[in-house]
């Protein structure tokens, strides 16, 4: 009879360290986007001028990010 042993890891999920979070909105109400952008400000700066120029007041925002399914290091103690 053979014996099996069973080893679980615990995980998580990371960004992807080679990738950064990317902002973009498009209009509900006609075809107009804003130009994807690291800095969500500068996104909403953008709508914020769409809608002074149509009265257009509805945007779809997105945040688009990149990740990895990483070990978990375990808890250690602090190093004396």
């Amino acid at each position: 009879m053979s014996r099996a042993v069973l080893r679980f890891v615990t995980h998580r999920i990371a960004r992807h360290p080679d990738t950064d979070v990317t902002y973009e909105a498009e209009c509900l109400h006609c075809k107009w986007k804003a130009e994807p952008s690291p800095d969500s400000a500068s996104v909403d700066v953008e709508c914020m001028s769409h809608t002074g120029l149509s009265n257009h007041r509805g945007f779809r925002r997105i945040c688009t990010s990149f990740a990895m399914v990483v070990r978990a290091e375990p808890d250690r103690p602090p190093a004396h």
